[in-house]
């Protein structure tokens, strides 16, 4: 992901975490903030040691990253998101946490999941 769609100041992570609305699923919590007016959707992400070693977690990252990636056209532009990873998703393969990220998303309705077909 390129730059310009991170959230990435220690303020800004925690504006989205203090002020947006969280919401979870086994491998994933998805803290939402919206932001009117602004032209694409930021991100940030957060895997913590719990996850794993520096490889593991470097993997769930890339995992992350790349399902967003191939989401992005279908993500509500106008919104600021922190994706935290939870311990359960160190076992899952990239297809299952890029189904985990529909799941969270489409339960904090920031995607329509009948763009996805």
């Amino acid at each position: 992901m390129k730059k310009k769609y991170r959230v990435k100041s220690e303020k800004e992570f925690q504006l989205v975490f203090r002020k947006g609305e969280s919401i979870a699923n086994r491998q994933l919590v998805l803290y939402v903030y919206p932001k009117p007016e602004q032209e694409h959707f930021r991100v940030g992400l957060s895997v913590g040691k719990k996850i794993g070693n520096a490889v593991k977690r470097n993997q769930v990252k890339r995992y992350l990253r790349q399902a967003l990636h191939e989401l992005q056209d279908v993500i509500d532009p106008e919104i600021d998101f922190l994706l935290i990873a939870r311990p359960d998703i160190k076992e899952k393969t990239f297809a299952q946490v890029k189904q985990s990220v529909i799941h969270v998303m489409s339960l904090a309705k920031i995607i329509d999941k009948s763009a996805l077909k």
